[in-house]
């Protein structure tokens, strides 16, 4: 298993801010939806924070995508 590199976390933290606000939600709520601490949310969001593969998969379940479109930093997330 290879390490997850800068630029991927970065990106992994860009889509997860793209999932929560283009549905309109703070880090509060998707805490709260997640059972997550906020303070998780935004570290993650802004590459304070490396995920885990429970935390990424706990956020490609909640917003009904593939872990592959979550986790793969060349690929783009729907903001629907």
């Amino acid at each position: 298993m290879r390490n997850i590199t800068a630029r991927e976390v970065k990106r992994f933290g860009e889509k997860l801010k793209t999932l929560r606000t283009s549905r309109g939600m703070s880090v509060r709520d998707l805490a709260s939806a997640m059972g997550a601490a906020r303070s998780t949310i935004s570290s993650v969001e802004t590459s304070r924070m490396q995920p885990t593969i429970d935390f990424a998969y706990k956020v490609a379940t909640y917003f009904q995508i593939s872990t592959d479109d979550l986790l793969d930093d060349t690929r783009e997330v729907m903001a629907s």
